[in-house]
């Protein structure tokens, strides 16, 4: 496994591994103990950065995966990084499958969040705290504020923020120095590169979550994949659907053609692409099965040269495409 720095001084493996899926939206949640084995597959391989929220769970456990991903991280905590987070619950009246996320990060909100998350972990610090989405109510130079604070009492060691604009990170950057962002990011899914050059300028990392465009980009499915319309998130996604994977066809191509000559899969393309063209950014791919870990890891040996990057930018900017899940609503 190769490494990157986030920020100023965060050190985490060139592919994290987003723990999500194992308890939350990419349907019934896996078996205990079959999830705690594949994090500590993905440990042995080399990954160190795993990333979790407080609101990652079930209708009966709603905090499942934090207490999952630290039962399983505790015998190896001083090597790797635990990013989790804050500030959004889920509007439980909804009857969609991917319920309207509710912002809230009022400071009291932030302090018994923070506790509750140290506890489920089974750790005293966190390394990487984001705010999960911006809350209009209360000013990002609060937020960041309680930040300080925190860092200060060591219960994290760095922050940042999730799906946040340029003007929301320059405003907290200021209070609190942002280690990193987590937007969505991958080849269907590009409108966040414009904060590049912010952050850049800023020493910021970039944490790209959803970076096959929820699996789509392995193209391991097939023109009718099935998805249980209770607890997986797919099932409302346009770019599964027969007209969304037809109009994919082009990019699928692309992507194969790509594999084919660099000797790698579509998922290890789709993840090199964004690693070979900024040293900053980290994709978080998600997965419950050994294979998929040990495929997304070695996309960090898959070498793009940045005349390759550009030619794939130009084919994507030219490129028909479906819709993309763009995420969910906020409410």
């Amino acid at each position: 496994m190769q490494y990157r720095t986030l920020g100023k001084d965060l050190k985490v493996s060139a592919i994290g591994l987003g723990c999500m899926g194992f308890s939350h939206a990419y349907g019934a949640a896996t078996e205990k103990s079959e999830a705690i084995k594949s994090i500590l597959q993905a440990v042995d391989i080399g990954y160190n950065f795993f990333d979790t929220a407080e609101v990652y769970g079930t209708a009966d456990d709603p905090h499942q995966n934090e207490a999952l991903v630290g039962e399983a991280l505790k015998g190896c905590r001083d090597r790797v990084i635990i990013a989790t987070k804050f500030g959004i619950h889920f509007d439980m009246s909804s009857p969609q499958v991917n319920k309207p996320l509710v912002p809230d990060s009022r400071p009291e909100v932030i302090r018994k969040s923070v506790e509750d998350s140290l506890k489920r972990l089974g750790t005293d610090y966190i390394d990487l705290y984001y705010q999960h989405r911006p809350d209009p109510k209360i000013p990002v130079e609060e937020v960041a504020g309680v930040m300080s604070d925190l860092i200060k009492e060591g219960k994290i060691t760095h922050w940042g923020l999730s799906e946040a604009d340029e003007k929301t990170i320059r405003r907290a950057h200021a209070v609190c120095p942002v280690t990193a962002i987590q937007n969505r990011y991958s080849m269907m899914a590009r409108w966040h590169e414009k904060l590049f050059p912010a952050l850049e300028e800023l020493g910021i990392g970039y944490v790209a979550f959803s970076p096959l465009a929820n699996g789509f980009l392995s193209a391991k499915y097939d023109k009718n994949p099935s998805f249980d319309k209770t607890y997986d998130y797919r099932s409302n996604m346009p770019q599964f659907t027969e007209k969304g994977i037809e109009q994919n066809a082009t990019l699928l191509e692309l992507l194969a053609k790509i594999a084919s000559e660099k000797n790698a899969t579509s998922a290890q393309i789709s993840l090199a692409w964004m690693l070979c063209k900024k040293p900053y950014i980290v994709p978080i791919p998600g997965t419950r099965k050994l294979e998929r870990l040990r495929e997304n890891a070695a996309a960090a040996d898959v070498i793009l040269t940045p005349d390759e990057v550009n030619s794939i930018d130009k084919a994507l900017d030219g490129m028909e495409m479906s819709e993309v899940f763009g995420g969910t609503k906020v409410v």
